[in-house]
């Protein structure tokens, strides 16, 4: 079976007054019917320009999409007509965007935005879309759906909005889902409700998911696999638990070194990436994490180092030192 979403040597870059920034450069990667793929990265690596990309969401000016195929259920997206593509939006591949607060309408409420939705995509009458709102507020567990619908988003918790969100996603039995940091300004608890709740509607429902974070260890539980992205590029990719146990990129390991532990003595829990993330419209000819790796050498600043096959299967790597 082909991938459903296959994405090829994707590049993405905007103008600036500074220069050409690729914030997507050279991107290549699959996700199948079902499964849950993490894009993991630090702010800037280009993961959330990739998903902005796959829906052709990129403002022009100043971004276009200069290179790339970015195939899904066998049609490319990069060359469907606006028309075609705002079916896809919503409808075939759903968004739960970064921060409710400010991609939920605030004059609208709740039942509005999401019967919206319905009707378009499905061509619902107006009395079947309130249903289908109110069971989707039962599915993704708000209570006391019929009084929510009738509420704005200032009137729900930063939960329950991220969950309305969800709602909206799933409203026209997409496909795909892809999630942009789903669970930024969420406290801890509430972030692991959201995370299961994602986990269990995709796969009661077999929809593939796409999750954007910047925290490694909320992948090790919830994806299949994982792509940590660096400067535009991917610079490991491979199943989530051979990334956890065996990571082979230096910066892999820094990520996960960064992650809190309560395993580990008081004075030693964190251990944060040393140094600053590159300017992409000055990188050399060299590896982008260079300066900031400590097993970087004089060879380092020749090439980037190609993605690579290493470890068991499945897995690669874009370092020079990945093989040792």
């Amino acid at each position: 079976m082909p991938p459903l979403l296959d994405i090829s040597d994707l590049h993405t870059e905007f103008r600036t007054g500074a220069g050409i920034v690729r914030a997507v450069d050279g991107v290549s990667y699959t996700v199948d019917a079902g499964e849950t793929v993490a894009v993991v990265g630090e702010s800037g690596s280009g993961k959330s320009v990739t998903a902005l990309s796959v829906l052709r969401l990129i403002p022009d000016p100043p971004g276009r999409i200069t290179a790339g195929t970015v195939t899904f259920a066998g049609r490319d997206l990069l060359t469907l007509p606006e028309p075609e593509m705002r079916k896809i939006r919503g409808g075939e591949i759903g968004m739960v965007f970064q921060e409710p607060m400010t991609s939920l309408n605030p004059v609208l409420t709740v039942g509005r935005q999401i019967t919206e939705t319905v009707e378009q995509h499905r061509g619902l009458s107006r009395a079947e879309a309130a249903k289908r709102a109110e069971a989707l507020l039962m599915q993704v567990g708000i209570a006391e759906p019929a009084r929510r619908l009738k509420q704005y988003p200032h009137q729900l918790s930063g939960g329950m909005r991220q969950r309305v969100m969800i709602a909206i996603a799933l409203a026209c039995d997409p496909k795909l889902i892809i999630a942009d940091e789903p669970t930024t300004a969420l406290d801890v608890t509430i972030q692991a409700q959201i995370l299961e709740l994602m986990k269990a509607l995709t796969r009661d429902l077999g929809i593939a998911l796409i999750i954007i974070t910047h925290n490694l260890g909320v992948v090790a539980r919830y994806a299949n696999r994982v792509n940590v992205m660096y400067a535009g590029r991917i610079v490991e990719s491979g199943p989530a638990a051979e990334i956890y146990h065996d990571p082979r990129h230096p910066y892999t390991v820094a990520l996960l070194r960064s992650v809190p532990r309560l395993d580990r003595p008081r004075q030693a829990r964190l251990d944060p990436v040393e140094g600053q993330p590159p300017d992409l419209t000055r990188l050399d000819a060299g590896c982008a994490f260079r300066p900031r790796c400590r097993l970087a050498d004089e060879g380092c600043a020749v090439a980037r180092p190609p993605l690579v096959p290493v470890g068991n299967a499945g897995h690669s790597a874009a370092c020079f030192k990945a093989a040792a």
